[in-house]
């Protein structure tokens, strides 16, 4: 497994300063939160960033971009139910267009993407015929780009089985999944058992701790989270494995020392569980 970081963890951070913590904390890859063109909710935003000097910078530092995540989901309902058939209902699919771009430039493996709710009373296969028609369209575009999707268990979709139908029903090659271990895991599913179900559609899987609702270093929180990545490991799997500290949603007031702490002893963690080595501190110095 390759431990990586997400980016919701500095939201009001340059990607400057980003770099300059990134190659103390000791991970090999990042995922970079993006809302987009044209819009600044996150200071690191690689929309934000020329692509070449952002790939530059994050070389010079050993860590590679394993996906951009976005907030885009597929579940909007077709109002008024017929009427709404010849309106705008595209709005879900330009913006993953346009994040496809993104990644292509800052030469992202995957864009991070959701299935989300079924909506009132609607039966599940509309539900899912919906997003699938969606995600198609997505789906054709990456072509022969080098980009993937990567769907993210949630919602209606919590765990691997409910996400497995999902993508079954999408059957498209350039489709992965982004496996979040806590959100299986609170909906029930071992994250060992989740990573057997999706097998080699399995292209990322999240991890994170809580303590007290609060995020927190891995370890230190009540989500025992060595056990989700010993089950990992005994289910064979390879890939990344992001950490996301939520800084940006739930702990908008941690010191930079509090996010220095927790992402450094995170990395360290990983790497221990994991069985590897953790990287020098002194990546940047090597380069």
């Amino acid at each position: 497994m390759k431990p990586a970081f997400s980016t919701v963890a500095c939201p009001d951070w340059t990607l400057t300063r980003l770099a300059e913590h990134a190659a103390r904390w000791g991970y090999v890859g990042c995922e970079l939160r993006t809302f987009g063109y044209g819009t600044r909710e996150f200071a690191c935003d690689p929309a934000l960033t020329a692509p070449a000097k952002l790939r530059g910078m994050l070389e010079r530092i050993g860590l590679s971009i394993c996906s951009l995540a976005t907030s885009v989901r597929y579940d909007d309902p077709i109002t008024p139910p017929l009427l709404g058939l010849l309106l705008d209902n595209e709005q879900s699919v330009r913006e993953t267009k346009n994040c496809i771009d993104i990644a292509v430039q800052v030469e992202a493996p995957f864009v991070r993407v959701f299935g989300f709710e079924i909506i009132g009373g609607e039966s599940r296969a509309s539900a899912c015929a919906r997003i699938a028609d969606r995600m198609l369209k997505c789906l054709d575009y990456c072509r022969n780009s080098g980009v993937r999707l990567a769907i993210e268990n949630g919602g209606s979709f919590s765990t691997s089985v409910q996400l497995a139908e999902l993508m079954d029903k999408i059957n498209h090659p350039l489709l992965s999944a982004a496996y979040s271990a806590p959100v299986a895991r609170a909906a029930g599913e071992d994250p060992a058992n989740g990573a057997n179900v999706l097998g080699e559609r399995l292209g990322l899987v999240k991890i994170k701790d809580l303590r007290g609702g609060v995020p927190c270093a891995l370890g230190d929180g009540d989500l025992d989270c060595q056990s989700m990545i010993a089950g990992l490991s005994r289910a064979g799997y390879k890939g990344w494995v992001v950490y996301e500290y939520d800084r940006a949603w739930l702990n908008a007031k941690a010191s930079d020392a509090d996010t220095d702490a927790a992402m450094t002893t995170s990395a360290q963690r990983l790497f221990q569980w994991i069985g590897g080595t953790r990287r020098a501190a002194t990546v940047a110095a090597a380069h």
